[in-house]
């Protein structure tokens, strides 16, 4: 998989860097309620009618390549309505690594979970990036990793390397239920 590959190329130098997301995902592990000793530790989720939205201020990110000056900070707003326990939809806009404002919109599908994270992709669009499609619109496919709480979750996304157009990163996005029609 090209995500993962680029992943190997990370200097080993950068390896500490990355145990702020082996961090985070203990700290989500620790705060959730974990499945029971009987429940096996990877599964497949049930699929099961939600209606929830979540919004989000845009994410953290560290990219892979330290050298190019790009901007972790990609805050904005998004809001994401989960339909479903394995798959929801998403729309937001954020200040970009490039610094110039993307807009993204996307659907989310995590069928497997190990304890409390689901496991499982977000295949979306996004705009604003000047080396990729001329700032235009293109299709991408990100590997994503969620907690979700009573309250507050967590995405993860894995954004590979891809020569000159993508800068690759390890994204981190907080995210807030403010509605819940359960």
């Amino acid at each position: 998989m090209p995500c993962f590959a680029s992943l190997t190329r990370i200097p080993v130098s950068h390896w500490t860097r990355l145990s702020l997301v082996s961090a985070i995902t203990g700290a989500l592990l620790l705060t959730s309620n974990l499945a029971s000793a009987q429940e096996k530790l990877i599964s497949i989720v049930e699929p099961e009618a939600r209606s929830q939205i979540w919004i989000n201020p845009g994410f953290v990110s560290y990219h892979f390549d330290q050298n190019k000056n790009l901007n972790n900070g990609n805050w904005g707003a998004g809001a994401e309505y989960r339909f479903n326990t394995v798959a929801s939809a998403t729309i937001g806009r954020f200040y970009n690594s490039n610094r110039e404002y993307s807009n993204y919109a996307g659907l989310y599908y995590q069928p497997i979970s190990i304890g409390p994270i689901k496991l499982g992709a977000v295949l979306g669009g996004f705009n604003g990036y000047p080396q990729t499609n001329n700032s235009g619109w293109f299709a991408a496919v990100l590997p994503a990793l969620t907690w979700e709480g009573d309250r507050i979750g967590a995405n993860v996304f894995i954004i590979p390397t891809i020569g000159d157009r993508v800068n690759g990163a390890i994204s981190v996005q907080l995210k807030l239920k403010v509605f819940d029609g359960q």
